[in-house]
């Protein structure tokens, strides 16, 4: 998923439960999917942020630190800009871009 180019809205927005509710047939099991396709989505933001900030990692001191923390503080800035892991799940469910299935159903 390239949550970089998401329409998601990076503030709290007020949204109608209806679609997310008819999507299920059950508000809480929309919840619940949702709650796990963000956490989905924000191990994969961290473990990207890890890897682009282990390119800076110095192991030792020196002059160029300064250097390689402000590039290290623009990573993380970008990131703290990027939309909440709950409103980029909320846009993946509603555009029906999210797979889920009830395993007892399939009994």
């Amino acid at each position: 998923m390239d949550f970089k180019k998401s329409n998601a809205p990076v503030s709290t927005i007020t949204r109608d439960v209806r679609p997310i509710e008819n999507a299920t047939g059950n508000l809480y099991e929309s919840v619940v999917i949702l709650s796990r396709r963000a956490n989905q989505i924000s191990v994969e933001i961290k473990e990207e942020l890890q890897k682009k900030l282990e390119e800076f990692a110095s192991y030792t001191d020196n002059l160029e630190e300064v250097f390689e923390n402000r590039e290290q503080i623009e990573i993380s800035r970008f990131y703290e800009g990027l939309p909440k892991p709950t409103a980029l799940a909320i846009e993946d469910f509603l555009d029906n871009d999210v797979y889920w299935r009830k395993p007892e159903a399939e009994l």
